[in-house]
Formats: C-alpha cells, structure tokens, sequence
C-alpha cells in the first residue's frame, strides 16, 4: 500500500501530497498494529522514505516527507543499496531463549533439569529456566517427553545466513552491512515490518515520464505468473508503463549457460576438484564476505543479467537499462555493473501497475523479439542452472551435480567445509540462496510453488538451447 500510494503521487505530479501517506494509511480510528498510532503512522513515514530510494535511518527525524520528496526530485545519482532497520519500529524482541510452556507436568523424572549441563533449571509445580545462567544447548527442549519446552527465536536473526543482524545495548537490531549479503531473508521474516530496503520505483518512473529518455525493462525469467499467466500480456503492460523496449534475460541465462559449460569442462580437464555456479548475486556476497577461501572455486562467468544487459548496452546505447526480478542483492551487483542502470523487484512493478490502473490481463499480448531456450527459462529454479550446464557439458566431461538449495547458518559451514576437503560425490555445486530458487525471492508476489509449477509449463513450450 505504502509504495502504490507514493508511486501514485509521484506518477500523478503531487509528491508533496507523501506527507499525508501516513494519516491516510493509519485514520484516527484504525486499530494500533504496533501499539500505537503513532509509532503506526511511523513506520509508513519510515517505508515512505525507502520508497522514496533513501535510507530511512539516515535521514533526520524530524525531517518531513516533503522536504525528502524534494531531495528526491534533485536527485541526480542512486543512493547505496541498502538493507536497514527501520527507526523506532523495531519491537526489540527477547533475545533467542528457551521457554517452559504450560505444557509442563512437572514430571518426576525431570529430564529437563537432568540433563541440563549448566544446572540452570528448577522444578516446582513446573520447570523453570534460569535464563541468566542459560547457554541455550537446547538440551532441555529435546528431553522433554512432553515437548513442553519451546525454544522462541528472533525471526530475522533466525532467518539471516551469516549473522549479520543482531541487537544493540537497547535491545534494537542492528545490521552490520559490512556482514549483510542483501539476500532480504530477514525483511520477510520480521513480523513488525520493521526492515526494509530503499526502492528505485520513483527513479525508474521518472525516467519513464521523461520524453527525452528511451528505457529496457529486462525481465528475469522468474516473472512467469507473477502479473498473471499470460506473459504476452504482461509484457504489453510494461510497455502501457512506458517502457520502450521488454527483453527477456533468459536471453543473458543461455550465454551464461555456454560460459559455464565451457569453464566447467576446462577446469575438469585441468584437475579441478569441484566448481560452484556464480549467477546468485547473495552468494557471490555471502562467498567474498565470509568464505573467501571458496573464490578459487567459483565459475568466474557473468549472471544473466550481466550478459542480457551487455547486449542491450551495445544494441541501444543511449537506453536506461531496468532489471526487473525477485531478487533484492542484484542491486549489489548492480552496483558494479555500468550497463545496469536500475534494479526493481516485482513488488515494486506490482506497486507501479496498480498506481497507474494498469490490469495486464485486460491488454492485448505483446512478444518477446528474439526467444530464449527451455533451458535459460528453467534458471529461476532449484537445479535449473546446473542442469542446463548438464546439457551443455554433454559427454565432455564427467558432471556430479549438488544442489545448494537455500543458504542457511548450515549451508554456509557445508560451504565453507569444502574449501578444505572437496565433496565426494560432487563436481558442480549450484547455489541459491533462495530456497527453491529465485522463484522464491524476497521480491516475488507469488508462491514459490505456483510460480515453479508456473515456469515448468512454460519451458515445456521452449526449444532446447543450441549448444
């Protein structure tokens, strides 16, 4: 609602108007979410500014939201991109611990207490957990007969991979962005919405409201279903949006697809004892933030976005380049890639058709110009990319694949274990920090089980990539 409603603003040339974003979207008789109405209205001011591109913690206060409007209308350059929690919104939850539940029988046998090595538990008409003494073993949880011990998480410290979100002296979560891998894990988890990352939507739009500036949406093949089934009507969408020229990066997945075989078979041939796939930007993150000793491994090809936006660099020079998927790290990569000029997720071009009241399903179907394979099209999934090197690798080499499927706190020391001893049963690692793949990024609008069901329909229809 927050991003509609000031892409709405912006698109209807009354960005002042993001001031009364907040009252609007919490009235006087709305049912506190946080608490309060104030620390409601809040968190809207908070997402305004995100939506805005900015990041919320790094603007004052008591700064107002038409003040930051007019700092966005001069803006000349993107802000970093960046993961942060969002001031005064956090909730602070308790730090991860384990709680007794009135579950609890207060047994004879006492399991909990037993088998506690710190002897932190007591028992009276039920057990009690002496947290100051607690080292969190869980030990309790699993020895209790009646599973009346809970361990209670923190959802986004939970969620994020490798530790970079943990609290302050205030209790608040801090991210370290020296640590963070931008993988949006804990933006999803968080309960209170109190994470968030600065958008680009108003910085494409205005370049889409420019007459002097020609743009690409460069859709990942993620986007099957996620604006409706028939992509062709999609695609006619992007256009009524104003986007000039729509390309498909299934078209950059089949030349990373050739780049990767080719790489895969070579280093084979030279004694390598495994290789990791490079096209998920959170990994490439996660590898260079926390297990450098990996680099030797990892198949220095380009993602897809990299070669689909090379090629339209070259093809249309003076166009802005926008990237369009599910993932929130391709921004990182963004970063160092000049032919990308913006990177938005489906979130935000959801937001974009519903502020400009475009229905694509009411559209008549548009095409891609030039095709790309089953095999490029099948990238978004879990073992889509390491089968479509398979299919490349043909006879050429022997090929073991594993899948990587969703980077967790155990992934990552897997992960990091193979840099020391290589797995047995595997030569090509794919890797993805998103369970099931990208079609289950932070940025999707979809589940991830119709959009898989969704894009396995349509590479059916797809011919198999040349080799």
């Amino acid at each position: 609602a927050v991003l509609t409603n000031v892409a709405k603003s912006f698109l209807d040339n009354n960005l002042s108007d993001i001031e009364n974003i907040p009252a609007n979207l919490v009235p006087d008789d709305a049912k506190p979410a946080r608490g309060s109405l104030e620390k409601d209205r809040s968190a809207v001011k908070q997402l305004c500014l995100a939506a805005l591109g900015f990041t919320p913690c790094n603007v004052a206060a008591d700064k107002s939201l038409s003040d930051s409007a007019k700092d966005f209308l001069a803006r000349t350059e993107l802000e970093k991109a960046t993961v942060s929690v969002l001031p005064n919104v956090c909730d602070a939850c308790k730090s991860t611990h384990y709680e007794v539940t009135s579950a609890c029988h207060g047994c004879y046998a006492r399991p909990c207490a037993v088998n506690c090595p710190k002897k932190t538990i007591i028992v009276a008409k039920k057990a009690v957990i002496l947290q100051d003494n607690c080292i969190k073993c869980g030990l309790c949880a699993g020895n209790c007969p009646y599973n009346a011990i809970n361990k209670a998480l923190v959802p986004c410290e939970d969620a994020c991979p490798v530790g970079a979100i943990s609290k302050d002296e205030n209790g608040v979560e801090h991210i370290d962005n020296d640590k963070c891998i931008s993988c949006g894990k804990c933006i999803v988890s968080c309960p209170f919405g109190a994470i968030a990352h600065n958008s680009q939507l108003l910085d494409v739009l205005k370049a889409l409201k420019n007459p002097q500036q020609k743009t690409i949406a460069m859709l990942a093949p993620a986007v099957i279903g996620q604006f409706g089934n028939d992509l062709g009507k999609v695609i006619a969408a992007f256009k009524k949006l104003g986007f000039d020229e729509v390309v498909e990066v299934a078209q950059g997945a089949d030349i990373t697809t050739k780049h990767e075989a080719a790489e895969f078979v070579k280093r084979m041939h030279e004694g390598a004892k495994f290789m990791t796939t490079s096209c998920c930007p959170a990994w490439m993150q996660a590898m260079e933030k926390h297990m450098p000793e990996l680099k030797e491994y990892v198949s220095t090809s380009g993602s897809p976005m990299y070669y689909i936006a090379e090629v339209m660099k070259k093809e249309f020079p003076e166009y802005k380049t926008v990237f369009v998927g599910p993932c929130m790290a391709k921004r990182l990569e963004a970063e160092r890639n000049p032919n990308v000029d913006y990177v938005l997720i489906f979130e935000e071009l959801q937001a974009a058709f519903d502020a400009a009241q475009i229905n694509p399903a009411t559209l008549e179907a548009d095409k891609f110009a030039v095709e790309s394979s089953a095999q490029g099209r099948r990238f978004p999934i879990s073992g889509g990319v390491a089968g479509a090197v398979q299919f490349v690798v043909g006879d050429k080499a022997e090929y073991k694949p594993l899948k990587i499927d969703g980077l967790t706190k155990d992934s990552c020391k897997m992960l990091k274990r193979f840099a020391a001893k290589a797995p047995e049963d595997a030569n090509m690692i794919e890797v993805m920090c998103c369970e099931g793949g990208c079609i289950a990024g932070p940025g999707a609008v979809i589940p991830a089980k119709r959009g898989t069901v969704l894009v396995e329909n349509y590479v059916k229809t797809s011919k198999d990539i040349e080799c």
